[in-house]
């Protein structure tokens, strides 16, 4: 009996050792497919030259570094973009352009190796110096948001906040405004951190006035259609919390609006800002329509900046604009698309996908160089199928109501054109904000 129960005893544990065996087989698979995608994934981006953040990003100290993965299920981006991945046990940055610099990643590494930076040892990020209070070392100036440098609706909500807290606070210390056109505060720009801050001071009695160049969301509103925007709840000021996590542009959109017309603020929409000045305590605010005077300012504008123009004639007709809202509007048109990074590459692909339109890609360069991979492909074949027809080394020279003329290697071409997006990039508001006085600090890598 006693050998009969050896025999039992070790056909049972070979069988345990055979599953073991097995299970372990399937994870080192599983996690040579998840390296080798993530190796992949890096190396499209560094083929592209998509190496460099635009602003707050991780840094892995691979020291620390023991391959969890809880900072990749972390990332905010995940599954549109995956922003992390691991290579050979260690999280790497395998899509830097992508990040959003939301954070979530540091918080969630359980060893402490990840430091969150901002610029890289070659390219360096221009970040405006502000105090914990937001303020400028202009006194009264106050930047809340995305142009301060964090990326992710709920840092901006949060700060619009914090900032217009702070301004109250600087307000009670001040005396009362000597004139009643001179406002307590104005804020420039209606994204995230600018509705925040508006509805904050609306529930502080400020008398206050925004200021938005476009439309309701700011940058959110520029956003691809249906593009998901990834939130987290927070307390939004006067409505209380809101329960975001995941929605789409359009649905927050869409509260924004409803939270507007529940509680109106004083915003003025498709009006810019030109300039700011101080003459003596008071803010001097000239825009593109108006002059506003105010104690303080708090400027809550994204760092797109301006959209960068061709500076062509005919370039100021409706049919020209900068950014992609809805592919369907072009249906039935010829439309010309500019430029040769992923916003215009995934332009002219998915306009190219409505029915019965026309489109042509032009760009100055002769390859599209500084896109990902997978768009560059897109665009090849829609090429070679005939969706599409793509102009390297090209300039356009003119828009006329109904054409557009290029100039391609020496020779000048008209077709048909009944739209147009420019996809030039932005020209960011470092300039401006030097220009007022705010000191930027240019940061290589630094926290």
């Amino acid at each position: 009996m006693s050998n009969l129960n050896e025999i039992l005893f070790d056909e049972g544990a070979w069988i345990y050792v055979a599953i073991v065996a097995l299970l372990w087989f399937i994870h080192g698979l599983i996690k040579t497919i998840v390296h080798a995608r993530a190796r992949s994934a890096y190396r499209e981006s560094v083929e592209a030259g998509l190496t460099e953040p635009a602003s707050l990003h991780p840094v892995i100290d691979p020291t620390k570094c023991r391959g969890s993965g809880a900072c990749i299920q972390a990332c905010p981006e995940r599954p549109a973009h995956k922003v992390l991945g691991l290579i050979d046990g260690k999280a790497e940055l395998i899509d830097p352009t992508s990040c959003i610099g939301h954070g979530a990643c540091a918080a969630a590494c359980p060893f402490d190796a990840i430091t969150l930076v901002f610029g890289t040892e070659r390219r360096g990020v221009d970040i405006p110096m502000v105090s914990p209070e937001y303020e400028t070392n202009v006194s009264g100036l106050y930047i809340a948001g995305e142009l301060g440098g964090m990326g992710l609706i709920r840092n901006a909500v949060n700060q619009g906040k914090q900032a217009m807290e702070s301004i109250g606070k600087r307000l009670k210390q001040l005396p009362a405004a000597d004139s009643p056109d001179v406002f307590d505060v104005l804020i420039v720009g209606a994204g995230p951190a600018g509705l925040s801050a508006s509805l904050s001071a609306k529930e502080q009695g400020l008398n206050y006035v925004t200021i938005e160049q476009e439309s309701l969301g700011g940058t959110v509103f520029q956003f691809p259609r249906n593009k998901l925007v990834m939130t987290a709840p927070v307390v939004l000021p006067i409505v209380g919390q809101v329960n975001f996590r995941e929605t789409s542009k359009e649905a927050l959109l869409e509260f924004w609006e409803g939270v507007v017309e529940k509680h109106p603020i004083n915003t003025h929409f498709s009006e810019k800002v030109e300039d700011i000045q101080k003459e003596g305590d008071i803010f001097v605010v000239k825009t593109d329509q108006d002059t506003y005077r105010a104690r303080t300012v708090l400027l809550a504008i994204g760092r797109r900046g301006t959209p960068r123009k061709l500076g062509v004639p005919g370039e100021d007709q409706s049919k020209v604009v900068y950014r992609l809202i809805d592919p369907e509007q072009y249906r039935g048109q010829h439309v010309l698309v500019v430029g040769g990074g992923d916003s215009a590459l995934e332009a002219a692909t998915s306009i190219a996908e409505v029915p019965g339109t026309t489109v042509t890609l032009s760009y100055r360069s002769g390859a599209f160089s500084r896109a990902k991979k997978k768009n560059r492909d897109k665009v090849e074949q829609f090429d070679k199928d005939g969706k599409l027809t793509v102009m390297l080394n090209s300039n356009v020279q003119s828009f006329s109501e109904k054409h557009v003329t290029i100039e391609q290697e020496g020779q000048i071409h008209e077709i048909p054109n009944d739209g147009a997006i420019i996809c030039a990039g932005g020209i960011l508001p470092m300039g401006f904000l030097k220009s007022i006085g705010v000191e930027v600090e240019t940061k290589f890598g630094t926290a």
